[in-house]
């Protein structure tokens, strides 16, 4: 038989759909278990959606699409930006594609070739180091742990940068849920100035889940001369509750538009018209469905903080968006849960998840290994039973 391409040696298995398909293998069995696991919005979007989703099949034309997307959706994105601060691009600057993954794995095709240096902070999106190797590059990537708030400072992001191509950004962030304040934003932007041969990627596909008024802040809008360097990712999945539709877009130079239009035009080819219709009514329809929910992830933040702090050692920082806790539990390392010893955060995760019927995903997933994610998206009446477990599983501890 023949050998598969070198690069499949370098291609991983999602960790957090691991997990998750364990959690759901249990539950088929017959186990009572809570699912903290996978970062889906658990809600679906206002009925107009798929009032235009139906519209579309019944007018369907049948024919291939625009490699860069059609202009209606285009200019509901760039309408999209606009609310998030965001002003001054064309449709010439922007690209669609299937998900936000997709387009981060085409920005890494676009932009990188084998040996490239790619920085990013850790904690990290589980995708972010899976594209890189398998695409060859060479990943720098920056520690911030808990006592840093999982924030990247100024002075490791200027000696990371020399001789980097791309510096990925991921506000607010997945696992960890932090926000950067307008502060923070501008003081990375005034170090970004200072090595005009990187470019950088901002996956802020969060950046309508914000909390406490902190708002949402962008390196283009704290300098404006990072535009011509600065490509902008986003997508419909978390913000309107389509994960399922797999929408993306990319926002940033015409260079690197063209680009993705390009890879588009040797792969996907165009996004359906259904997809596309049921994109555009999202972006441009009534908005209260995302402000809801908005409302109701921060509710729910509160609920699972309160939890935690009532745990003697757990240290959380205070996440600010997205629906995502991160707290380091390096605290229970040395100890044992009936009488199987916990000596990382992968056999902290299978304890709780055997013990407990808690499914959450290892830090180490996310190159933090003192940690865990909670993704806090589950059915309100579960969060408050699966937090009393994780209380219950610590109590425990010996």
């Amino acid at each position: 038989m023949p050998n598969l391409a070198a690069r499949m040696s370098r291609a991983k298995p999602s960790a957090i759909m691991l997990v998750a398909e364990k959690a759901k293998q249990l539950k088929a069995a017959g186990r009572d278990i809570i699912s903290f696991s996978i970062g889906v919005p658990n809600f679906l979007p206002g009925p107009h959606v798929y009032e235009a989703a139906r519209k579309a099949l019944d007018h369907d034309s049948g024919q291939y699409g625009s490699n860069r997307g059609p202009d209606a959706l285009l200019d509901a994105f760039l309408q999209h930006l606009e609310g998030s601060g965001l002003s001054g691009y064309t449709r010439r600057n922007l690209a669609t594609g299937i998900g936000a993954k997709h387009m981060l794995y085409n920005l890494g095709e676009a932009l990188l070739d084998p040996g490239d240096v790619i920085v990013f902070p850790t904690p990290y999106w589980t995708t972010y180091l899976d594209i890189a190797e398998i695409l060859e590059a060479e990943v720098r990537a920056l520690p911030c742990p808990s006592s840093q708030n999982y924030k990247l400072t100024p002075a490791q992001l200027d000696a990371a940068l020399p001789g980097a191509k791309v510096f990925l950004f991921n506000n607010p962030s997945n696992p960890t849920g932090m926000v950067y304040t307008r502060e923070e934003i501008a003081a990375l932007a005034d170090v970004l100035v200072r090595h005009p041969d990187v470019w950088i990627i901002c996956d802020d596909i969060y950046n309508r889940m914000v909390f406490d008024g902190i708002g949402y802040h962008n390196f283009v809008n704290a300098r404006a001369e990072l535009r011509e360097r600065v490509i902008q990712v986003d997508s419909l999945s978390k913000t309107y509750g389509m994960p399922g539709w797999r929408v993306g877009f990319i926002a940033g130079p015409e260079v690197v538009a063209q680009a993705m239009v390009t890879l588009n035009s040797n792969h996907i080819t165009s996004m359906p018209e259904v997809v596309n219709a049921a994109a555009i009514a999202a972006l441009s329809g009534p908005q209260d469905v995302p402000e809801q929910k908005n409302a109701e992830f921060s509710a729910k933040r509160d609920q699972v903080l309160a939890a935690l702090d009532a745990i003697p050692g757990v240290v959380c920082p205070r996440p600010q968006g997205a629906f995502y806790a991160f707290p380091d539990i390096s605290c229970a390392f040395g100890k044992s849960h009936a009488g199987k010893r916990i000596d990382s955060d992968v056999a902290f995760c299978d304890a709780l998840l055997e013990a407990k019927g808690v499914a959450c995903v290892p830090g180490s997933a996310f190159g933090e290994p003192r940690a865990l994610r909670i993704s806090y998206t589950c059915p309100t009446a579960q969060l408050a039973p699966g937090l009393a477990r994780i209380q219950e599983f610590f109590a425990e501890l010996a």
